[in-house]
């Protein structure tokens, strides 16, 4: 054997691997001396050796090279000791002069590991934070102490803090209103409803870099490591496209709703104006040819002079609620508001409702028109009239007055009563659909919020407030018409 011969083999036997030559039946052939404290090796079987196994592993090198041909590095599934190697198989087959498998060479070795999961987890750990960043939603986690730890770009969009901010100088109790941070963590920690360390679709509201109160949905979860609470992360999904959405599709049904109501309106008008009109305007030609054809008693002449005055003002109460019904196409055209107020007392002011009810009218004189809906108008002054009117259960004194607001382009509708004024719990919810202080039964809650939706349809403003010497007052503002006289067709421009 020639020297370089003799070094190459007393390399292998002195090898630290664990090194062997095994028969295509797993049988051992030769070994290297690491082998030497297992006892005898040659002839036992590799599996025997490795695993004390009576049959070939299932992660077997050696086997796959059976099958291929080729060599093959095979991974062991577990971790050793060290967390920097991963211990592994590696085989190849010894072919013969003549192309045929021998045998096959089996070495058992650490390698160096560390470069290969720290790629891994950065390749992770990269893919995860694009995943967060580009959430549509708000992600934020942070550890026990509240400090900050993943802030994405959404979150920035909605809160108003740079990520920068947020993890440097933000503790995430502070995006919340006084209290519900602790309620947050009492349901996180509760096993009920959504289970121990979950809170799902909690709506809440959150407190932006400016102030504002942002309504959101919140999914949170507690983090564990070794059943060990060490940060919590939530989902926060801005509501308010939700709310406005869900608020416009209640004007909008509210809306139908007292459309139909009006067509009913409109067509028992029509029908009562027809029962009436014809009796009506007999009264009128037969009482005027009476006072004109014969010559009465004065006595006499002033009973039918009052009858024809009663029956003109029938007359005009008929023409007036046709006009106040009148279906509209909600075409905003130039008109008097003071009309609208004069219409709307003159139907309602001598209901038996406002018998013991003292009306104030105080009209601006050259008052400019505004561009309005005058059907829309006449049914907002209807509902705040009336609710003034049911708020002194019918004894008291109403103020209705209009005004130009000075330097601006806004005319502004006052009603006052002199009832006990809007209770401050309620106050908030006034303009809220179906929301009424009333018994069951006695009011569907849509008045005021009908009148809410008619003031933003045209662009105005309303707002209710008490007076200080008791009462309350609703302030109605409208835009003065622009120079265009024509129609326009929904909300005005």
């Amino acid at each position: 054997m020639s020297s370089d011969t003799n070094w190459f083999l007393r390399a292998i036997h002195s090898s630290p691997q664990r090194l062997m030559v095994i028969s295509p039946d797993y049988t051992v052939l030769a070994s290297s001396e690491v082998w030497a404290s297992e006892g005898e090796v040659l002839g036992r079987k590799c599996y025997d050796l490795y695993h004390c196994r009576d049959s070939p592993c299932t992660h077997c090198a050696v086997h796959e090279v059976m099958e291929t041909g080729t060599p093959n590095f095979k991974p062991r599934p577990q971790y050793n000791s060290d967390p920097s190697r991963i211990p592994c198989y590696f085989s190849y087959p010894i072919i013969d002069s003549h192309g045929e498998v021998e045998a096959y060479v089996s070495v058992d070795f650490d390698v160096p590991a560390l470069a290969l999961v720290e790629e891994h987890q950065k390749r992770s750990q990269a893919f995860l934070q694009n995943l967060i960043l580009s959430a549509a939603d708000c992600v934020i986690a942070s550890d026990r102490d509240g400090r900050i730890l993943i802030y994405n770009d959404s979150a920035e969009e909605v809160f108003g803090y740079s990520a920068d901010e947020a993890v440097q100088s933000l503790n995430v109790r502070g995006i919340y209103e006084e209290g519900v941070a602790y309620e947050v963590m009492r349901r996180l920690r509760s096993a009920d409803p959504d289970g121990e360390g979950k809170l799902r679709a909690y709506h809440t509201d959150i407190v932006a870099k400016n102030g504002e109160r942002i309504p959101i949905s919140l999914n949170a979860s507690i983090v564990y490591e070794d059943d060990r609470e060490v940060a919590t992360i939530g989902y926060f999904h801005d509501r308010r496209v939700q709310i406005r959405l869900e608020k416009e599709m209640e004007r909008t049904q509210i809306q139908v709703l007292q459309a139909e109501k009006m067509a009913s309106l409109g067509k028992l008008a029509a029908g009562v104006a027809h029962q009436l009109n014809n009796p009506l305007g007999g009264i009128l030609l037969y009482t005027k040819m009476v006072t004109e054809e014969y010559d009465l008693e004065e006595g006499a002449r002033q009973d039918l002079e009052r009858v024809l005055a009663d029956a003109k003002r029938c007359r005009d109460t008929v023409k007036e609620l046709l006009e106040f019904a009148r279906q509209t196409s909600h075409l905003m055209h130039p008109h008097d508001l003071n009309q609208a107020v004069r219409r709307t007392l003159f139907l309602l002011e001598n209901q038996v409702l406002f018998q013991n009810i003292h009306v104030e009218k105080n009209l601006a004189e050259a008052l400019p028109e505004a561009r309005v809906d005058m059907q829309q108008i006449n049914h907002l002054l209807m509902n705040i009239v009336l609710n003034a009117a049911q708020a002194m259960e019918g004894r008291g004194r109403l103020s209705v007055s209009t005004s130009h607001v000075a330097d601006t382009d806004r005319i502004r509708i006052e009603i006052a009563d002199t009832g006990p004024g809007i209770p401050t719990t309620v106050l908030p919810h006034i303009f809220d659909p179906f929301y009424t202080t009333r018994g069951e039964g006695e009011g569907t809650g849509l008045g005021l919020s009908l009148v809410y939706g008619i003031v933003e349809e045209h662009h105005g403003s309303i707002v209710a407030q008490n007076r200080p010497e008791g009462g309350a007052t609703f302030v109605v503002e409208l835009p003065v018409a622009g120079p265009s006289n024509g129609g326009t067709r929904g909300k005005s421009s």
